[in-house]
């Protein structure tokens, strides 16, 4: 069985009421409503943090995908919006031509 934990934090009443709002929209409670909004956030920090490292050559573009629990196509798509570059060099040409060749 899947054990939550507790968390805690003081808001700025600026965004408290951004919650409040949120949470009448979304005809939610607040806890319910703060776990979907950190979840997105975090989401949103993994792409950023692993097609960062991607673009650095510090690991590949599919171990991106799988770190930040995306697709390869959807890595693909964040990382071309981001406008990074493709960390894809002559060698690796060559090695993908020769995978084909066999």
């Amino acid at each position: 069985m899947k054990k939550d934990h507790m968390v805690g934090t003081r808001l700025p009443q600026e965004l408290v009421r951004e919650l409040q709002f949120i949470e009448e929209v979304e005809q939610s409670d607040r806890s319910t409503t703060v776990r979907r909004l950190l979840a997105r956030a975090i989401q949103q920090w993994k792409l950023e943090h692993y097609v960062r490292l991607y673009g650095d050559g510090k690991l590949t573009l599919a171990r991106a995908a799988q770190e930040t629990g995306v697709s390869l196509w959807e890595m693909i798509d964040y990382a071309r919006a981001r406008k990074v570059t493709a960390q894809y060099d002559i060698e690796d040409l060559r090695h993908d031509v020769e995978t084909i060749r066999k």
